[in-house]
């Protein structure tokens, strides 16, 4: 049986908000703060809106986001909560600024990307021709087009045959359609999939849903130190080489 390894993006492949130290180092704001601030300014752009106002309209915009992402299982491009702060001060008609601050938003993990975690280029190289790689991601703020150019910026695009963005399929991990969605572009059976990733719902329990494996990875953060369902945990990507090896992957 043909088999595929997708990963994870952040905390698997990059090291979630490690851009933070760049950021940092160039005097600039943390990227919760960045966003907000830029909300604010594309708003007074156009109205003179009160900033605390502004900013209450963009809490609640992240958090019917995050519950769209954690109980309906999807991730709306951030053009969705852009335009909900906009419409919130009866301001739908100002396309053109409502698209200059998605622009910013969906590109500042572009213009300072995160770094890569510990042994991704090696295992990549590794894997090539073995078997079938993809990269399964829900995606936050940036969207898959952006991490598509973190991926270039990285040197890492072409070793993958399929990257499955939430915000592009229109659901998101743990999901099964997402998984489904993985394996059909991959061009193998769910049940060949080998899915590595930090979270255990998402990561372990999501592909195992479809009849995949999940194998739980810790080298970043290791967020189940109890394990998660038995699922093998990794701390390094060195080992998966040899996790193939012992299910008879050629």
């Amino acid at each position: 049986m043909k088999r595929a390894v997708t990963f994870d993006f952040w905390d698997t492949l990059v090291v979630d908000d490690s851009d933070e130290l760049d950021r940092r180092a160039l005097g600039l704001l943390p990227k919760p703060e960045a966003r907000a601030c830029a909300v604010v300014a594309a708003v007074r752009s156009v109205a003179e809106i009160d900033e605390a106002a502004i900013r209450s309209a963009w809490d609640d915009a992240l958090a019917a986001f995050r519950h769209q992402w954690k109980v309906e299982h999807r991730t709306p491009h951030v053009r969705e909560r852009v335009a909900s702060v906009f419409s919130a001060f009866s301001l739908a008609g100002e396309a053109a600024a409502q698209e200059a601050l998605v622009e910013v938003l969906a590109t500042m993990e572009v213009v300072h990307p995160p770094r890569l975690a510990p042994g991704v280029l090696e295992v990549l190289h590794e894997l090539r021709g073995r078997v079938r790689v993809g990269i399964i991601s829900d995606t936050i703020v940036t969207p898959g087009t952006g991490l598509r150019r973190i991926l270039r910026d990285h040197n890492l695009a072409g070793f993958f045959d399929a990257m499955i963005f939430s915000d592009e399929v229109g659901c998101s991990k743990p999901s099964p359609k997402i998984f489904l969605e993985a394996a059909s572009q991959l061009g193998v059976g769910p049940d060949a999939l080998i899915h590595v990733g930090d979270r255990g719902v998402n990561d372990v329990d999501g592909p195992r849903s479809v009849g995949g494996t999940g194998w739980l990875y810790a080298g970043v953060v290791d967020r189940h130190p109890e394990g998660w369902g038995g699922a093998p945990k990794l701390l390094h990507h060195d080992l998966i080489p040899a996790m193939l090896d012992g299910l008879g992957v050629p």
